[in-house]
């Protein structure tokens, strides 16, 4: 039951985000944004949903059971989810799945940006971890986040050199 559970709890979520994420794409690129070189999408877009399924696949394994574990992942994820959604409405049209730097953009400096500079990455690995913890995914769990936060790194570099940061 849990590896289902993973996977509606997963996928059901990232399917909206990428029609959001391609929605705001093609009208970011009319507006005539440009995608700095050096990006890591083509790597994130596998592993991202690669490592949901590596834990679902491990919580198949382990045959991972709805206990004191299982409620803090689901607590960890959805205030990740909360976190990821709030930056999510605060770029509004300027949220896409690529890095997408429309003409004389700014840093936004309101909504979760307010405490912390990428607040959609802080969810992302949130939602990595809820997700291990739901899972009990002891060892794509961590790998996961360690992969992923790697990439984030990577991907902030590209971010922060686009916008001079």
């Amino acid at each position: 039951m849990v590896p289902l559970i993973v996977l509606a709890v997963v996928f059901i979520p990232m399917a909206f985000e990428a029609r959001l994420a391609a929605r705001h794409d093609r009208a970011l690129r009319a507006g005539g944004a440009f995608e700095p070189p050096g990006d890591v999408y083509k790597w994130m877009r596998v592993a991202y949903p690669a490592t949901f399924l590596m834990m679902a696949l491990e919580a198949a394994v382990r045959a991972s059971e709805m206990n004191q574990v299982f409620a803090a992942g689901v607590a960890v994820f959805v205030m990740a989810k909360a976190i990821k959604y709030w930056a999510i409405s605060t770029l509004g049209p300027r949220w896409s799945f690529r890095v997408l730097v429309p003409p004389a953009s700014s840093l936004i400096r309101t909504g979760p940006y307010r405490f912390m500079r990428h607040p959609n990455y802080v969810g992302v690995i949130g939602e990595l971890a809820g997700v291990a913890l739901i899972a009990r995914a002891l060892i794509t769990g961590p790998l996961s986040v360690i992969v992923f936060g790697i990439l984030i790194a990577l991907r902030i570099r590209v971010e922060e050199r686009a916008l001079h940061v």
